[in-house]
């Protein structure tokens, strides 16, 4: 576990919050969940977007891998239907994947330049660990509608994000044309009703970037009005007096 989740402070407030009873919010719940909220806050607050090319080594080593990816098997799943799957493209793999960058290239853009197929195999190189998502939209069963099975492999995603910095790595999810191109569907062997989502990339961050200012809660949410027409913000009730 990477150091800043080890030096967690607890949640603000923590142990003073009153509840409606005049108990404190700690003598309800505990400690410990007050303590593993403050922890998730502040791994929440740490992950962010590494570029590829500023991922470096080392990797993951296999026992660290298998926390990160493990990590997905934790995400809300309708049906039990597993949609999403990792396809992992180890060292011996990446001339391969290149070679596809490649192809997909040719099939876009069939007179394009040698110094462009060039960057489009590059590509395959840039980080210590790098994973496929793959996600299956049949609809094997009409109660778990395509884009349940969607939300389903993003929040696999943002779990092993997640753990991937609790482990001190960095990561990013990178896309493209080539990931809808016959040469890539080809070299990873994906079913017909199968998509491939985006890439997964992890490594030690090389050259870190400041923090990038997240938008605030009021921007994103909304409250329904008893009447209808939603307005803008959360419009939480007030605090109880003890």
């Amino acid at each position: 576990m990477s150091a800043r989740l080890q030096d967690a402070e607890p949640l603000p407030a923590a142990g003073e919050t009153e509840g409606p009873a005049g108990r404190s919010a700690e003598s309800e719940i505990g400690p410990e969940p007050l303590q593993a909220a403050a922890a998730l806050q502040v791994l929440l607050q740490a992950r962010q977007t590494t570029l590829p090319r500023r991922l470096g080594t080392p990797g993951p080593d296999a026992q660290q891998l298998a926390a990160i990816v493990g990590a997905a098997a934790h995400a809300p799943d309708h049906g039990r239907l597993q949609p999403w799957r990792f396809v992992r493209v180890p060292a011996d793999a990446r001339d391969a994947l290149a070679e596809a960058f490649a192809q997909a290239l040719r099939e876009r853009e069939p007179a394009a330049e040698p110094e462009a197929l060039a960057q489009a195999r590059e590509k395959a190189y840039r980080s210590p660990e790098l994973l496929l998502v793959v996600v299956d939209a049949a609809q094997a069963d009409a109660a778990v509608p395509a884009p349940e099975r969607w939300v389903s492999a993003g929040c696999a995603v943002q779990n092993l994000l997640l753990m991937a910095t609790a482990l001190g790595f960095g990561s990013a999810l990178t896309s493209g044309q080539s990931l809808q191109s016959q040469a890539l569907r080809t070299l990873f062997g994906l079913r017909a009703a199968e998509q491939a989502l985006c890439f997964v990339s992890l490594g030690t961050v090389v050259v870190a970037k400041a923090p990038r200012a997240r938008p605030a809660v009021d921007a994103y949410t909304s409250t329904l009005r008893p009447q209808g027409a939603p307005v803008p913000g959360l419009h939480l009730p007030p605090a109880v007096a003890p």
